[in-house]
C-alpha cells in the first residue's frame, strides 16, 4: 500500500517537522512494515510552468515528425516572450495548456535542461510528459495536457504535486484495514497520540424504497449491498488534477472521472466499489452464486468460463461482474474520449465473503485491487459512507445530480464481542501494563471496553482480525512498543531436549558440511515428467505420489518422492551463474502416499485432540519419511602448487553415503547395482541389514542432459530415517593399544565384475577380531599378466591386539584365514 504523505496529512495533523522517515519509525514501532519512502521530487529544479501553445510548425525532412511551437510562459522566462519549443508529440494542439521546463531546470533523473540546437531549430525548454516528470503515465501516452481554465505561467511544480513523500507498506494478511488511507491514517494517529479526522463520518441517508432495485440471494457470500444512482454526469467532465495526481501516488492510473471516483474513494475509505453505466443494465441487480458454465466477459476483454462456487453480480441478462474482483465489459463506463460518455451511473458499495472472493480470484487467476482487500478484510459499516462519499464527488466533479433512492440490502449480524481479564496482555508479553492501560489501548483502535478485572470488549467493525483474548493480548503489546518488551531466555524442563531423530538430522548436516558440502534446500514440489528424466520405471513406488489441491505453481503440482531433481535444479542454477566446482546436499521429507487413502478427520479446536484422534489423523496422512542427498560437480580437489587436483567422481558420493551411515551408528554395505538416474556401470546399492536404503554413483548421461547437469555429474540419495532405525548412536569410547600394529598387504586376483565391497566384507569376516583396518591402496588390470577379464586388488590388512604384540605367525595366521574365505566367496587368489 502506497501512502502519500500529503495524503496522509488530511485525516492526521503530523507535525509539519516530521519528514517520511520520520513517519515510518513511528509506524514500525506500532507493527507495520515500511519498506521503503520514496522522495518525489527530490532532484527536481524549477523552473517549471504552465504554458499555452500560440503556434504549430510542422518540420518537413526528418525520420520521424517534429513540430516546432511557440508557447506563452507568461513572465516564467522573465521576457514576456513566447518560449522556442521543439517538441516530436502529437497529442496537444494551438490553445493547449501544456507543462513547460525552461532552461536552468533540472528533471528527475538529474537531467538539466538548457537552450540547445536541434532539427535546424533552436529549443529553449521542453514541453514535457508524465514520465519525464516521474509521474507516470496518465493514459495519454504523451504530453500533458492540462484543462483550459489553469492559469498560464503558473508553478507546475505545485501545480502538479511534484514533491512528495510516498510511504510504501507491505501489509500483512490480517491487517486489510490498512490498505486504506483511513487506516493508515488511524495507525498513525495512535502513534504519535493526535486525534483522527476520520474521513468515514458523513451525513448518510438512511435506506428507503425509491433505490435502485438489487436483490441478494446469498447472503452469506454478501450480507451488505448499497446501491446509489448519479444521474445528468457530463460526459465531458475529466478528473481534476489533485485527484489524478492522488492516483498515482498510489499506483493507479487515472482512467476516466466516474472510475477515478470510485478507485480514490476505494483507496481513502478501504471499501472497494464499482460504477455500472445505468443505460447499460437491464432490470434488477442480483447478487448470486454462478451456474455452472454460465460465461462473462470482463473488464480486462478475457471471456471467462464461470465455476458454480463463483459469485456474480447479474441483471436480468445474466452475470453483469464478479463479485468483488471485476466488473463486466457489459456495463462498463465510458470513456471521456468516446463520442457518447456516460451520464448515468449506479454505483455499487457491497460486502463480500473473504474466503469466496479469495477463491474465485485465485481460481480465474485474477487479483485486483479489490480482490486484494475483500480477501483481507473489509470494513462493512463503512459502505454506506464510501457510496455516500463517490456520490458527493461525482456530483461536485461532473455537474450531477444524486437521486433520492438508496437501496441498502443487510444480513442481520451482531457486534463480535470478546470476553478477556484486564491482566491477560500482562502475562503474555512479561510486563505489567496495568488495567488502564490496556483499556486505553484497546479504545485506542477502535474497541468499545467494560467490566473492571473481567473486561468485555467489543472489536470494530473495521478489524475482523480480531477474533479472540491473544489478539487483544497482541494489540496492547504492539501498540506499547515490542523494542519495549524484556529480553527473557525460556527455561526448558530438565531432560526435555532434542529427539533422537532431530540430533541425527542436525549431526548429519554437520558431518557434511564439515565434508565440504553446501546445504541447498529446496521446495518439496515436483512436476510429474521428472520421473521420466530420472529414467524411473512405470511402476517404480516413487511415481506414485500425493498431489495438491492447490498447488503454488500448476506445472509442480504433487509432493516430492525423491530430493534429488531439487537438488539438481540447485546444481544447474549455480552452474549456470558460474559456480562449477560444487557440492550440495540437503536433508528433508518425501512424501509417500498410503496403499489405503483416507480423509484427515477434522480435530477440535475447543480442547487438546484425543492420543487417539491424533493417531487417526497421522494414518490418513501420507508416509515422510526423512532421506539425505548430496550431488558433485566440477573439482573436488582444486589444483594448485600443492598438486593437481581432481575432479569429483562416483567414489565421493559412496564416500558422503559412508559419512552419514557413520554418524547415525548403522553398518552400510556397498555393493553393485542400478537404478533409474544413475549410470548402470556406475551406481552403487547401499544397503543396511537386509534393506536398500538409497544409491549412490554417477549419474546417467541421458539424466545429465534432461537435466541440464555439468558432465560426470554424481548424486546420492538414502533413506534416513531407516539408517536411523538400523543404527545405534550411544557414544562409544575409542579402544587405544599401546601394542604396535602388525601390517599385512595382500593381492588377490578376482574376476573383473567382482565388486571390491564383497571382497573386504570377505577379507575382514576371515581376519577375526585381529584385524583393525583394512584399506584398498590399488587396482590393476593387464591382460598379458593376469589373463582376459581378471583384475588385482590390493589391501593393507592392519592387525592388533589389545593385550599383547602379535607375533609374525598370528599375524600371518588371520591374513591367510582373511585370504581362504574371500577365496571360498568370491575366488579370488593371491597374485604371484
Amino acid at each position: 500500500m502506497r501512502v502519500p504523505l500529503s495524503w496522509l496529512r488530511e485525516y492526521v495533523d503530523l507535525p509539519a517537522t516530521e519528514t517520511g522517515r520520520d513517519v515510518q519509525a513511528k509506524l514500525v514501532s506500532a507493527g507495520l512494515e515500511v519498506e521503503t519512502v520514496e522522495h518525489l521530487g527530490a532532484d527536481l529544479k524549477g523552473p517549471l510552468v504552465v504554458g499555452q501553445v500560440l503556434t504549430i510548425e510542422e518540420l518537413e525532412g526528418f525520420k520521424k515528425p517534429i513540430r516546432f511551437c511557440t508557447v506563452d510562459v507568461g513572465q516564467a522566462n522573465g521576457t514576456g516572450e513566447p518560449q522556442e519549443i521543439v517538441c516530436g508529440a502529437r497529442n496537444f494542439s494551438v490553445g493547449d495548456k501544456v507543462v513547460v521546463v525552461l532552461p536552468g531546470a533540472t528533471l528527475p533523473g538529474g537531467f538539466s535542461i538548457s537552450a540547445r540546437k536541434t532539427y535546424g531549430k533552436t529549443s529553449h525548454g521542453m514541453i514535457c510528459s508524465g514520465d519525464e516528470l516521474g509521474m507516470g503515465d496518465d493514459g495519454s501516452h504523451g504530453i500533458i495536457v492540462l484543462p483550459p481554465e489553469t492559469e498560464v505561467g503558473k508553478d507546475a511544480i505545485e501545480l502538479l504535486e511534484l514533491v512528495d513523500e510516498v510511504l510504501d507498506i507491505a501489509v500483512t494478511a490480517n491487517r486489510g484495514d490498512c490498505l486504506s488511507i483511513r487506516g493508515v491514517a488511524r495507525e498513525a494517529a495512535i502513534a504519535y497520540g493526535l486525534p483522527l479526522s476520520d474521513p468515514a463520518l458523513l451525513d448518510v441517508p438512511g435506506p428507503n424504497a425509491y433505490g435502485y432495485p438489487v436483490e441478494v440471494s446469498d447472503p452469506l457470500g454478501c450480507d451488505r449491498f448499497t446501491a446509489r444512482t448519479v444521474t445528468g454526469l457530463s460526459p465531458e467532465a475529466r478528473s481534476p488534477i489533485w485527484l489524478q495526481r492522488r492516483l498515482q501516488k498510489v499506483g493507479m492510473r487515472p482512467i476516466s472521472l466516474a472510475v477515478d471516483v470510485t478507485n480514490y474513494v476505494m483507496m481513502e475509505l478501504g471499501q472497494p466499489l464499482h460504477a455500472y453505466d445505468r443505460s447499460l443494465v437491464q432490470g434488477t441487480i442480483g447478487v448470486r452464486r454462478a451456474n455452472e458454465g454460465e460465461q462473462i466477459k470482463t473488464l480486462d476483454g478475457v471471456e471467462r468460463k464461470l465455476h458454480a462456487e463463483d459469485l456474480v453480480i447479474t441483471d436480468e441478462r445474466g452475470p453483469i461482474g464478479l463479485a468483488g474482483v471485476m466488473g463486466g465489459a457489459d456495463t462498463e463506463i465510458a470513456d471521456h474520449s468516446e463520442a457518447e460518455g456516460t451520464t448515468d451511473v449506479v454505483i455499487e458499495a457491497a460486502h463480500f465473503d473473504a474466503v469466496s472472493i479469495a477463491r474465485t480470484a485465485r481460481r480465474h487467476k485474477l487479483s485486483s485491487e479489490a480482490s486484494r482487500r475483500f480477501e483481507r478484510g473489509v470494513d462493512p459499516a463503512a459502505a454506506a459512507a464510501a457510496a455516500q462519499r463517490t456520490v458527493d464527488l461525482l456530483v461536485l466533479l461532473a455537474g450531477g445530480t444524486a437521486e433520492a433512492g438508496v437501496t441498502e440490502v443487510v444480513a442481520p449480524s451482531a457486534p463480535h464481542t470478546i470476553s478477556v481479564p484486564a491482566d491477560h496482555p500482562d502475562k503474555v508479553a512479561g510486563v505489567s501494563y496495568g488495567r488502564e492501560t490496556v483499556v486505553r489501548r484497546l479504545q485506542e483502535v477502535g474497541c468499545d471496553v467494560y467490566g473492571q478485572d473481567e473486561l468485555i470488549v467489543t472489536v470494530p467493525s473495521w478489524r475482523p482480525d480480531l477474533q479472540e483474548i491473544n489478539d487483544l493480548a497482541e494489540e496492547v503489546i504492539r501498540l506499547e512498543g515490542y523494542e519495549n518488551l524484556p529480553s527473557t531466555l525460556p527455561r526448558p524442563p530438565a531432560g526435555r531436549g532434542l529427539t533422537q531423530r532431530q540430533r541425527l538430522h542436525r549431526r548429519v548436516g554437520r558431518v557434511l558440511a564439515g565434508a565440504g558440502y553446501v546445504e541447498a534446500p529446496n521446495y518439496p514440489f515436483l512436476g510429474e515428467q521428472v520421473f521420466d528424466q530420472l529414467l524411473l520405471d512405470a511402476d517404480d513406488p516413487k511415481r506414485r505420489v500425493v498431489k495438491l489441491t492447490n498447488p503454488l505453481n500448476d506445472e509442480e503440482p504433487a509432493l516430492r518422492t525423491s530430493l534429488l531433481p531439487g537438488l539438481f535444479g540447485a546444481l544447474r542454477r549455480n552452474d549456470g551463474r558460474g559456480s562449477h566446482d560444487l557440492a550440495l546436499f540437503e536433508t528433508g521429507l518425501v512424501f509417500l502416499p498410503r496403499e489405503e487413502q483416507r480423509i484427515a478427520a477434522v480435530l477440535p479446536v475447543d480442547r487438546r485432540p484425543t492420543d487417539e484422534e491424533i493417531a487417526e489423523l497421522d494414518a490418513a496422512l501420507p508416509e515422510q519419511p526423512r532421506h539425505v542427498a548430496v550431488v558433485l560437480a566440477g573439482a573436488r580437489e582444486q589444483a594448485g602448487w600443492w598438486g593437481k587436483g581432481r575432479p569429483a567422481d562416483w567414489a565421493d558420493a559412496v564416500e558422503a553415503a559412508r559419512v552419514v551411515a557413520r554418524e547415525a551408528g548403522a553398518e552400510l554395505v556397498v555393493r553393485g547395482g542400478q537404478y533409474g538416474p544413475w549410470h548402470p556401470g556406475r551406481c552403487a546399492e547401499l544397503v543396511v541389514g537386509d534393506s536398500v536404503v538409497g544409491h549412490a554413483g554417477e549419474l546417467h548421461p541421458r539424466v545429465v542432459k534432461a537435466f541440464g547437469l555439468p558432465a560426470r555429474t554424481s548424486a546420492m540419495e538414502l533413506d534416513l530415517d531407516a539408517l536411523e532405525a538400523a543404527g545405534d548412536d550411544t557414544p562409544q569410547a575409542p579402544r587405544i593399544s599401546t601394542f604396535p600394529v602388525a601390517t599385512q598387504d595382500v593381492a588377490l586376483v578376482v574376476d573383473k565384475f567382482v565388486p571390491h565391497a564383497e571382497v573386504e566384507a570377505a577379507l575382514r569376516d576371515g581376519a577375526g577380531e585381529l584385524l583393525e583396518g583394512i584399506r584398498l591402496f590399488d587396482v590393476y588390470e593387464n591382460a598379458e599378466q593376469l589373463g582376459d577379464g581378471r583384475k588385482s586388488l590390493a589391501y593393507a590388512l592392519r592387525f592388533r591386539a589389545g593385550d599383547r604384540t602379535l607375533t609374525v605367525d598370528e599375524a600371518s595366521a588371520a591374513r591367510d584365514a582373511a585370504v581362504a574365505l574371500a577365496g571360498e566367496r568370491t575366488g579370488a587368489v593371491l597374485r604371484a
